[in-house]
C-alpha cells in the first residue's frame, strides 16, 4: 500500500435541496433568515420550502496509485465533479474518508482558488504558497506559467476582470507548472479554445511521463481514451466500474441501450435540449426497419435509417444531419442532406426521412450516432439527439481476421497499390 496515494472507503455526500444551514451556501442562509424574520414582523405567516434530499455519491470506494492517469465518466449529474471536489478538500463527505499523500493541485471550475481582487501576477504566488512552495520555487516557474498562460499584457491586471478563457488558461498553467504530485483536472477546460485544449492535453501527457498522479474528468471520450490508462465510471453517484480505459469506455456507451445491448431507451434519453415550445422534435428512429432496436449489420454492407418527425410549425428547406461516431467518440462519417441536394419541408404533423447508406468501410464495431436537424448550418438546431446506439458491424468474412485490429475506423479497399518506376 506504500505507492497508493489516494484511498477512498465509502464516500457518500447529502445534498438537501431547498434547505438553508449545513450544505448550504452562507448568503442563502443569510437571505432566508432575513426573510422569516420579515415575515414575523408582518405578522405574516413563514412559507415552508419543501425540502428534497439527493445523495450525489452513495458509498464510492477505490485507490490509486502514485503516477497513474485516471479519468473519470458518467453523464451529467453521475458525482463526477462532487467526487473531486471532496478528494480537494474543497467539500467534505456526509460519510466516509478519503487518504491523500502528496500536494494536490486541482482545477474544478472557472475562479477555483484565485482571489478576484489580486492580479495575475499575485494569484500565481499566493497559489504557490499554498502548495508549500517557497517564493524562489515559485519564481523559478514563473516565466513558464506567464507563456503557457498567455495572458502577459493582463498580468497585473486584477483577474476579476479576465474572460473565463483567460482565467482558464491562467488556472491550468498555474496547476500544472506548480508541480503538485496529484494533478486533478475537471470539465472545466471545455472553456478554453481549442488550440488551448490541445495544448493542456499535451502538458497533462507531460505531467503523467513525470511520474505524477492525474485524475481527469471530461465528456471527452476520446481525450480519456488516449490521456487515460483506467477509468472510473459513476452513474448516479455510485461507482460502476474502475477498470481499463477501453473496456470501462465500451462498456459506457453499452449502457446507452437497455440491459440486452440491443433495445434503445426512449429517444427522450439521448436529447439535448428539452424546449416547452418546439418547432420539430424526432420521435422514432429506425435501422434496416427495426423501430429502437441496434441491428448487426455485416461491413461494407448497405443499411437504411428512417427518422420520424412530429412537425409542430411549418419548417422550409431544412438540413437533416446524421454523425456516425466511434466507441472512442471519434467522428468516422458525417452525413448531411444537404450534400446531396435533399432539403426538408413540411406541413405541421408526422413524417418520416429515409437515409440509405451505401457500404460505408467502416471497421468492425458498435458505431453511435448524432442526429440533428436545423434550418441551415449556422442556425439554431430544431432537435438534436447524441449518442443515440445505431449498428453494430461485424466481420462476417468480408476481410481476414488478421485485419480486424484496432488500427483505426476506416477499412479501405477502394485504392491501388504498384511499384514507382
Amino acid at each position: 500500500m506504500s505507492d497508493v496515494v489516494i484511498q477512498a472507503e465509502g464516500l457518500s455526500k447529502l445534498y438537501r435541496l431547498g434547505a438553508a444551514g449545513p450544505g448550504g451556501m452562507l448568503r442563502e442562509a443569510v437571505y432566508d433568515a432575513a426573510g422569516r424574520a420579515w415575515a414575523r414582523l408582518r405578522r405574516r405567516p413563514v412559507a415552508s420550502v419543501p425540502v428534497r434530499e439527493v445523495w450525489a455519491l452513495k458509498d464510492v470506494s477505490f485507490s490509486i496509485k502514485s503516477g497513474e492517469v485516471v479519468g473519470f465518466i458518467g453523464r451529467n449529474g453521475a458525482g463526477k465533479s462532487t467526487l473531486l471536489k471532496i478528494l480537494s478538500r474543497i467539500t467534505c463527505p456526509t460519510r466516509g474518508q478519503a487518504w491523500i499523500r502528496g500536494r494536490v493541485g486541482s482545477l474544478l471550475e472557472v475562479g477555483t482558488g484565485f482571489h478576484p481582487e489580486l492580479t495575475g501576477r499575485e494569484n500565481i504566488f499566493l497559489n504557490g504558497t499554498l502548495l508549500g512552495m517557497s517564493r524562489r520555487d515559485i519564481a523559478g516557474r514563473f516565466d513558464a506559467i506567464v507563456d503557457f498562460a498567455d495572458i502577459g499584457p493582463f498580468l497585473d491586471t486584477p483577474v476579476k476582470r479576465y474572460s473565463s478563457g483567460m482565467y482558464v488558461r491562467l488556472a491550468f498553467a498555474v496547476a500544472a507548472h506548480l508541480e503538485p504530485e496529484i494533478l486533478i483536472v475537471d470539465e472545466v477546460l471545455a472553456v478554453g479554445d481549442a488550440a488551448f485544449q490541445k495544448k493542456c492535453l499535451g502538458k497533462m501527457k507531460d505531467v503523467a511521463n513525470q511520474g505524477r498522479t492525474v485524475l481527469f474528468v471530461s465528456h471527452n471520450l476520446g481525450a480519456v481514451s488516449s490521456l487515460t490508462q483506467r477509468c472510473a465510471y459513476l452513474h448516479a453517484g455510485r461507482l460502476l466500474t474502475l477498470g481499463p480505459t477501453g473496456e470501462v469506455v465500451n462498456r459506457y456507451y453499452g449502457d446507452a441501450a437497455d440491459a440486452d445491448g440491443q433495445t434503445l431507451h426512449p429517444l427522450e434519453y439521448y436529447r439535448r435540449d428539452h424546449e416547452d415550445d418546439p418547432t420539430l422534435r424526432v420521435t422514432g428512429l429506425a435501422v434496416n426497419g427495426l423501430p429502437a432496436r441496434v441491428p448487426e449489420v455485416a461491413m461494407l454492407s448497405d443499411f437504411h435509417v428512417e427518422i420520424t418527425l412530429e412537425v409542430y410549425r411549418p419548417v422550409h428547406d431544412a438540413s437533416l444531419t446524421l454523425i456516425l461516431k466511434n466507441e472512442y467518440d471519434q467522428k468516422v462519417a458525417i452525413l448531411f442532406s444537404w450534400d446531396q441536394g435533399y432539403r426538408f419541408s413540411a406541413a405541421p404533423g408526422t413524417h418520416q426521412v429515409r437515409l440509405h447508406v451505401r457500404g460505408l468501410p467502416l471497421a468492425p464495431g458498435a458505431y453511435y450516432a448524432d442526429i440533428g436537424i436545423c434550418q441551415s448550418t449556422a442556425s439554431v438546431p430544431f432537435d438534436v439527439l447524441t449518442d443515440v446506439p445505431l449498428i453494430k458491424l461485424i466481420n462476417q468474412h468480408q476481410v481476414p481476421l488478421w485485419q480486424e485490429r484496432p488500427w483505426g475506423a476506416v477499412h479501405w479497399n477502394e485504392v491501388s497499390w504498384s511499384r514507382a518506376a
